[in-house]
This record gives C-alpha cells, sequence and structure tokens, in this order.
C-alpha cells in the first residue's frame, strides 16, 4: 500500500500526522511526503480567517504553497491514499482535485469554528464562516480521522460513517527519550537534574520534578496550573513550564509566588522528548470548556512515552485512554491538582509505579503501529475493491519525495 501524506501541515508545531505516517511506515506501508508548510500557527488562521482584512494574505500563502504541492504531486508515483495532513481544512480540496479516483483522508483532529470557540473567537458571522469551512472539508473526504469517541460523535450524521477514531499517540523519538533519561538522568535536562538535586544542606527526597508545556489555550487550562503552583510553594516540587500563549500572562501571575517554577517560552521540536523525559511527572490539561472534556491531549500520550507518571484532568476520554495509569482530578479545580502534586512529592513509591504504570501503557496502546490499526482496518475493504487491489513500488517503510522546509517551532506544543 502506498500513502501520500500531503499538504501544507507542519509536523514539528503539530505532529499528529507525522506519527500517523510514521505508523504506517511500521505496519509496512510505502509512505511518500508532499508537503510544504504554510508556516502559520493555529492561532494566526483562526486570526486570519475571523479578521476579513487578513483573509487576503491567508489566501496568498496558500495559493503559493499549492503551487509547490501541485509540482510536487505531479513527480510522485500515484498513490492507494492520500493522507490530509492536520489543519487540512483547504488542503483536502487541492488533495481532490489532483488525486481523483484516489480515496482521500482527512485527519480532521479538530475543526476550526470547534477551535475558534475555544480560544473565544467564535460566535456570530465568524462562527458560521467557520462553519461552512469545516462542512466544505468534511464532505471533499472519503475517509475522516478524527481522536476521540466524543469527536466522532460531535460529527454530522451524514459524515460519521466515513469517520474512523485514531488516537494521537506518540512519536518514537518519546520513547528512545525515555530510554535515554533512564540510563543517563542528568543528561535529559541538567537543568531539572540540578533543581531536583538536594543541597549539602538538604536531607530528605530530591524534589518532584515536573513539567507543563503547551500554548496556552483555554483547553488546557493553565491558569489552573497556575493556582495550584502557588499552593505548592515551598512543598518540595520542581516545576518547569514551557511555552506561551493566550492565559500565559495569567498563568504566570496565578504562580507568582512560588519561586520554584522555571519559565520557558519556546524548546525546539527535537530538544522536547529529552527535556520531559529529565522530570517525574508531565501535566495533562484542566480546562473545563466542552472541547477540553473531548480531547485527550499530545502531551499526556508524549509524557507517557517519555516515562513521566501523568496528572490531568478526569475526562470520559482521557478516563479511558490512562484507566489506572494516570492521577486524574477535576477539570478547572487547583486545590485537587495541588493536592494530587502534594502526595506524589511525598510518596516515592506511589510516583515510581505510576511512571511505570504509564510507560507499559505507551508501549502497548500508544505507539505509532499501534494507534494507526484502526485507520488500516477501515482503509483494507475500501483498497481491495479497487481494481489491481493496492500499488507496490518501492521499498516499504520509504520515503519517496518530500517538499518544503521542516523547522522546529514549538515541539508539538499545540494541544
Amino acid at each position: 500500500m502506498r500513502v501520500l501524506v500531503f499538504g501544507t501541515y507542519d509536523a514539528a508545531m503539530h505532529p499528529r500526522v507525522a506519527t500517523i505516517a510514521e505508523g504506517l511506515r511500521g505496519s509496512g506501508a510505502e509512505v511518500i511526503e508532499c508537503n510544504v508548510p504554510l508556516g502559520l500557527s493555529t492561532a494566526d488562521r483562526v486570526a486570519m480567517l475571523t479578521q476579513p482584512w487578513r483573509v487576503a494574505a491567508l489566501l496568498v500563502r496558500i495559493i503559493r504553497c499549492w503551487a509547490a504541492l501541485a509540482r510536487s504531486a505531479r513527480r510522485v508515483p500515484r498513490p492507494d491514499a492520500v493522507l490530509v495532513g492536520y489543519l487540512g481544512h483547504f488542503d483536502v480540496h487541492l488533495a481532490r482535485l489532483l488525486f481523483r479516483r484516489v480515496p482521500v483522508l482527512l485527519d480532521h483532529l479538530v475543526g476550526a469554528s470547534d477551535t475558534a470557540r475555544d480560544r473565544r473567537a467564535g460566535g456570530g458571522v465568524r462562527g458560521t464562516l467557520l462553519g461552512l469551512i469545516d462542512s466544505a472539508a468534511l464532505r471533499a473526504a472519503d475517509v475522516i480521522i478524527v481522536d476521540t469517541d466524543e469527536h466522532l460523535a460531535v460529527l454530522p450524521d451524514r459524515h460519521r460513517g466515513r469517520a474512523v477514531v485514531v488516537p494521537v499517540g506518540a512519536p518514537a523519538a518519546w520513547f528512545a527519550a525515555a530510554a535515554s533519561a533512564a540510563a543517563d538522568p542528568v543528561a535529559a535536562d541538567p537543568a531539572a537534574a540540578e533543581q531536583a538535586s538536594p543541597g549539602p544542606a538538604e536531607a530528605g527526597p530530591a524534589p518532584l520534578r515536573v513539567v507543563f508545556y503547551g500554548l496556552y489555550t483555554p483547553l488546557q487550562g493553565t491558569p489552573v496550573i497556575g493556582a495550584a503552583l502557588a499552593a505548592l510553594t515551598g512543598a518540595g516540587a520542581r516545576v518547569t513550564m514551557i511555552g506561551a500563549g493566550q492565559d500565559a500572562a495569567e498563568t504566570r501571575l496565578a504562580a507568582r509566588t512560588n519561586p520554584d517554577v522555571r519559565w520557558l517560552d519556546w524548546v525546539a521540536a527535537d530538544e522536547l522528548p529529552a527535556l520531559v523525559a529529565g522530570h517525574d511527572v508531565c501535566l495533562g490539561i484542566f480546562g473545563a470548556g466542552p472541547k477540553a472534556l473531548r480531547v485527550v491531549p499530545n502531551k499526556v500520550f508524549q509524557g507517557a512515552a517519555a516515562g513521566c507518571a501523568i496528572v490531568t484532568s478526569d475526562t470520559p476520554p482521557q478516563r479511558r485512554a490512562l484507566g489506572d495509569a494516570a492521577v486524574l482530578v477535576p477539570p478547572a479545580d487547583p486545590d485537587s491538582l495541588a493536592r494530587a502534586l502534594l502526595r506524589l512529592a511525598g510518596d516515592r513509591a506511589e510516583l515510581d509505579r505510576l511512571r511505570r504504570l504509564a510507560g507499559r501503557l505507551a508501549a502497548d496502546s500508544f505507539a505509532p503501529e499501534r494507534i494507526v490499526v484502526p485507520l488500516l482496518r477501515h482503509l483494507k475493504p475500501m483498497l481491495d475493491e479497487r481494481p489491481g487491489g493496492p500499488a507496490t513500488g518501492a521499498p516499504a517503510g520509504t520515503v519517496v519525495a518530500a517538499v518544503g522546509p521542516h523547522g522546529g517551532t514549538d515541539g508539538g506544543q499545540s494541544r
């Protein structure tokens, strides 16, 4: 089977599509990449679509990228399926035009209208426009890929039969980071290791090392984290907060009384797994909005793969994905979050148990080859029905073509 991963996605910023591609390769598919990153974050795209005077600039960027994608598409072998990467609401139409009679798969991790509402920018005419963009993208796809049963349930009835749930998962780099950190904890994150090491006058266990990374969107509930950090002042926890965004100022203000918080605005994508693996606990999300109750964030999958214990909100999709391999606290409840971290700071045996459970769960369920199983099962009958069946060509798992720059951005901190 030959799959073309196509579009203006940025795998460094949003690793979801790269994880799916990695899983397809690991499952024996031939993967071709045709990618020209648009160079805009989710926030940039939402802003452009909701501010009419910026739409022209967005269209110019899209046209330039599409011209390069079209030229590249003419040079690649004919695929059996085209996977349009995350934020491909427009790209899916180009894929439909260029690859007629080839199944087009849309990675519909989130809708444009849903994202705008979560970021408090999706009401009125704006919301209607973004809803129309979502609807057109869904109509253009043969297969719609979502990440949770909850996101499947909110798809319009007419599209739900073409959808398949594929968890976000974690790329292999995160599992490798866990192995490296276990072999050399100081090399994983020297600053965190130095923070966690008791001084000559200190006694007792090393401080609990906690990490969060993200874009500080309402979904992530970072002000809740900030309030919890204030309650942890002097409690033996060293915290690394990575990222910047909408709620960053409010979060810093809430945590201002705690001197044991390290604030990093940005970490390169290739450095993030090792940095996270140098901590004991990875925080998930704590928002209470509708979108926050429907997702399992990438940091939960990645943190578990990196060997951290997971502390996140108790929502149906996260409870289903994590079970007893994580500490789940009520959404939007900083006191419960602070109490959970205090318990782990004082109980090293429980912390180690949770780290082992999370690591085993990640290996069993979150690895790239695991998450694509439902997608492959969904695709097989579609491809078997085509004349000649799936294509063969270059050795399985190779990248035949790639277009465009791939630089680090925010290390996949989007959700």
